[in-house]
């Protein structure tokens, strides 16, 4: 079974994380791939639920983020959930593109042409698959997502949360899922997961973390919700935020659009199904765009331009949702600050 570790003990420790209220509920929060867009969703997301109940998402028991989700859930780790930390002090939304260019969108030295051969294309002939080309050369790096990471969390970044957190990579060379923060994976600093977490395929280059190379963790798993079994006890709520994992069609959207939706819903609804088969008492609040924030963030989660659209959209939307009285029935149950359920 993966068990939760914290690298205090293993990284020098430099920044004393300060100690805050845990919630009457054991919740787990996990935050899933979808670029920049999904990483405006989910901010807008997690701002509405923290305004709507009085509950900071840092409250949560366990933290898992994947690609966007884990940039998302190291900011929430560092009590640097806020709409500063993620456009800075941008005033318009040509700003606020350009902000998030410089930050995510750093080119590369040109380099990796044989570390590319040496690990992705001779494997890759005696066993063809995508693996052949997911450590291809890139003319963008996630250097800029490491600062991004570091100027906002300061010396958190260079260590490790204190409180269960787990960054979810994925091994080049063993061609597997790694999630860092358990003790199954080797120690690394807060920034360098997070920047491997978010090294999409042909879009950044893979990043070096002890002498192995990791990409994307979404190539595994869109959301790796199953990494909640680690827990040391079962958890009382289990909130997703899934951003590619929508429950209905855009209209208008491109052919590829809802073959990424369907692959991360299926992924998703199989690794809730597992927790539940573990955790039967367990709620599970999951989080996605509609067809309002789609029209937004699609068709391209990589786009700058999208961002602040997309966040704004989702700000109206999750109103909306977190209203609901099934979803606020279920909130007032575990996090509703004050709430006597």
């Amino acid at each position: 079974m993966t068990c939760f570790k914290s690298y205090r003990t293993i990284i020098p420790q430099t920044q004393a994380v300060r100690p805050y209220p845990m919630p009457v509920s054991k919740v787990g929060l996990v935050l899933g791939g979808g670029g920049i867009t999904g990483a405006a969703f989910q901010f807008g997301a997690l701002l509405t639920l923290q305004l709507a109940t009085g509950w900071n998402p840092n409250n949560a028991n366990v933290v898992i983020g994947t690609s966007c989700g884990a940039l998302t859930g190291a900011m929430v780790r560092g009590d640097q959930l806020s709409l500063q930390t993620f456009i800075g002090n941008a005033r318009s939304r040509h700003e606020v593109a350009d902000v998030l260019r410089d930050r995510v969108f750093r080119r590369s030295r040109p380099s990796g042409v044989v570390r590319w051969m040496r690990r992705g294309v001779l494997p890759g002939l005696r066993r063809p698959d995508l693996n052949l080309v997911l450590g291809s050369p890139s003319i963008n790096s996630t250097e800029g997502i490491a600062e991004w990471v570091e100027g906002a969390l300061g010396d958190l970044a260079d260590t490790w949360p204190d409180h269960a957190t787990v960054i979810v990579a994925y091994d080049l060379q063993d061609r597997k899922r790694v999630a860092f923060g358990t003790e199954e994976a080797p120690p690394a600093r807060l920034k360098n997961a997070v920047a491997a977490s978010t090294a999409v395929p042909f879009v950044f280059q893979p990043v070096l973390i002890r002498d192995k190379w990791y990409a994307d963790g979404g190539i595994a798993s869109g959301t790796s919700v199953d990494l909640l079994l680690g827990a040391e006890q079962a958890l009382d709520l289990v909130i997703v935020v899934a951003p590619l994992a929508a429950a209905e069609k855009r209209p208008g959207a491109k052919f590829y659009e809802d073959i990424f939706d369907r692959f991360g819903r299926t992924a998703l609804e199989q690794e809730v199904a597992l927790v539940k088969e573990h955790w039967p008492e367990t709620d599970f609040l999951i989080l996605r765009p509609d067809h309002r924030v789609l029209a937004a963030a699609r068709p391209n989660p990589m786009s700058a331009e999208a961002a602040m659209p997309a966040f704004l959209r989702t700000l109206r939307s999750m109103k909306h949702e977190l209203a609901a009285p099934a979803t606020w029935d279920l909130l007032k149950r575990h996090i509703v600050v004050g709430s006597e359920a």
